[in-house]
């Protein structure tokens, strides 16, 4: 369950990431695949995420610390740009054009997700104010 909504959160703050940047584009004919494909690119956002972040952060722990943690926002914005292409090759109509557009993408699909997660409590907060 967690992870479905994780997931929603996540194709939310993608889609308000498509609104604010016209270089992010999920381009579906019709609402419905527009979700659907929002949705799928999460799943796949996500993966790499948890996949990549982790190796790229043992590997790259020197220019986190030489940059005070700025690294991270590169690093964001290369992930991103890595689901694009990702989607591209699943013929996904969800495109990211371009380092900047990934780089603020990345920010605000960061931002949004926290914002939602912090309105959405976690189970493990809900069993402890119980």
């Amino acid at each position: 369950m967690r992870f479905l909504i994780r997931t929603i959160i996540t194709a939310i703050a993608l889609w308000v990431a498509t609104l604010l940047i016209d270089d992010i584009t999920v381009t579906g004919k019709g609402t419905l695949r527009n979700t659907l494909t929002l949705i799928v690119v999460a799943i796949i956002f996500g993966l790499v995420n948890a996949i990549l972040k982790p190796i790229i952060k043992v590997f790259g722990c020197a220019f986190y610390i030489l940059t005070l943690g700025l690294f991270s926002l590169i690093v964001n914005a290369l992930l991103f740009m890595l689901t694009s292409w990702i989607a591209d090759k699943l013929n996904l109509p969800f495109h990211v054009h371009g380092f900047w557009a990934a780089f603020w993408g990345a920010i605000i699909v960061g931002v949004v997700s926290w914002l939602i997660s912090i309105i959405i409590p976690d189970r493990k907060k809900i069993e402890k104010m119980a």
